[in-house]
């Protein structure tokens, strides 16, 4: 198989190590000891000293446990390396920037299949793009020999999609993670596992339960029984399975997150909310599924991404944590609050028949991440993270536009508008 790797501009090393690469210019490829503390523990254990590669002034240098020497490597390392999987996707890209925004000396390298919903454009400048199949053992395996995490967002998610042909979410979704797992197993690699809400089916609405919504088992929780109801969740269940199997059968240093619905730039327009939007700035009428009552626990992809880096680095191994914000509304309130905020009539869209078997309500309780890490999201107001989302898709019309004729006609395969 060939295997495309795209490599952008490299970043520069961070300044508290400039000083040391210098001093070791006068020695190239000879070692130079000396000590340097590094400002964070990553993975929950402690670590006084930075081990990677680094680029500086067209030359690459290796900085050990207690040394810096010159070498000539084909890639340069950050204290921390990540091996992505689906980087190039909504969410992964998000983590992707987010990751190099708050800890610019990591190192990112992204694998991604380049489905149709991946785009090279979504990542940034000095992240190694690998365009291949997480279920090629080999190139997994080369990859994560050189990580010292992997986080795996790579799968196919679009629940209309699995109805229509289950094979590429079993293929990506079941035998990806089981090849990933077997390189983190060869390679002692911590790895993150993310998956979603939906492996545990779906809940009654606030208003038929005596909590309201509130009240024990009325909201997803890590203890919450899996009851997946389509193709898509049922292999998410399955990933997540053989995950908790190889953390006890093998002391695979593994974590689980499961996310509720998220929303926010670069998601494919295919998915609700940025198709609402981008069908009103298209001049197409909006669509909405049965009588919309259906309720996501939305959560800013943002704040997804920060649950990830908190469970990486302060989670326990074998746990599953899950990440939501509060976000409850059903389809129906959240269309009408795009079509408010683009200015127009609150009703003007229309209903079209529903999925089969379409989930009732999601809700998830974060509070163990919360209480147990001291994680909190940052948008906690809903319509102020859609404003930005709406601005976005707005601004960055050439990134979705020629997509937008052939989404719709897909879904008018099997949606039919209801007089």
């Amino acid at each position: 198989m060939n295997h495309n790797v795209l490599v952008r501009k490299p970043r520069q090393i961070p300044e508290t190590l400039l000083e040391r690469i210098e001093g070791a210019t006068k020695v190239s490829r000879k070692r130079q000891f000396f000590t340097h503390e590094l400002e964070k523990s990553w993975c929950g254990a402690d670590r006084t000293e930075v081990d990677g590669v680094f680029r500086h002034d067209d030359s690459i240098y290796h900085v050990g446990a207690f040394h810096i020497f010159s070498v000539a490597p084909p890639r340069y390392h950050g204290c921390m390396r990540i091996l992505v999987t689906g980087g190039a996707g909504f969410i992964g890209s998000n983590f992707v920037h987010r990751t190099l925004l708050t800890k610019p000396e990591t190192e990112v390298t992204v694998l991604d299949s380049m489905t149709y919903a991946a785009n090279p454009a979504n990542l940034p400048e000095g992240v190694e793009l690998v365009r291949g199949d997480v279920c090629d053992r080999q190139l997994v395996n080369t990859l994560t020999q050189r990580a010292d995490v992997v986080v795996h967002f790579a799968a196919e998610s679009h629940n209309d999609n699995s109805l229509n042909d289950p094979s590429p979410f079993i293929h990506t979704n079941f035998i990806g993670t089981y090849t990933l797992l077997e390189a983190a197993r060869k390679y002692d690699i911590r790895f993150h596992h993310v998956s979603t809400d939906e492996v545990y089916g779906d809940l009654p609405l606030r208003e038929d339960l005596p909590g309201h919504g509130e009240g024990p088992g009325e909201k997803f929780t890590a203890e919450t029984k899996y009851n997946p109801s389509s193709p898509y969740s049922s292999t998410k269940a399955a990933s997540d399975l053989i995950v908790k199997a190889w953390v006890r059968s093998f002391g695979v240093k593994a974590t689980i997150s499961n996310c509720s619905n998220n929303y926010g730039p670069y998601q494919h327009i295919e998915k609700f909310i940025p198709r609402q939007i981008t069908n009103i700035l298209s001049g197409i009428k909006p669509k909405l599924y049965g009588e919309g009552k259906n309720v996501r626990d939305w959560i800013h992809t943002n704040d997804h991404s920060s649950g990830v880096w908190t469970i990486l680095t302060k989670g326990q191994i074998g746990e599953t944590y899950l990440i939501g914000a509060d976000g409850e509304k059903n389809n129906k309130e959240v269309l009408e609050l795009i079509l408010k905020e683009m200015g127009q009539p609150a009703d003007a869209y229309d209903h079209v028949t529903d999925r089969a078997g379409h989930d009732l309500r999601y809700a998830i309780d974060a509070s163990k991440l919360r209480d147990e890490l001291g994680w909190k999201p940052e948008f906690t107001n809903f319509e102020a993270g859609l404003k930005e989302t709406i601005k976005w898709y707005t601004d960055n019309q050439d990134w979705w536009k020629s997509e937008n004729e052939a989404v719709e006609a897909n879904y008018a395969k099997t949606q039919q508008v209801i007089k």
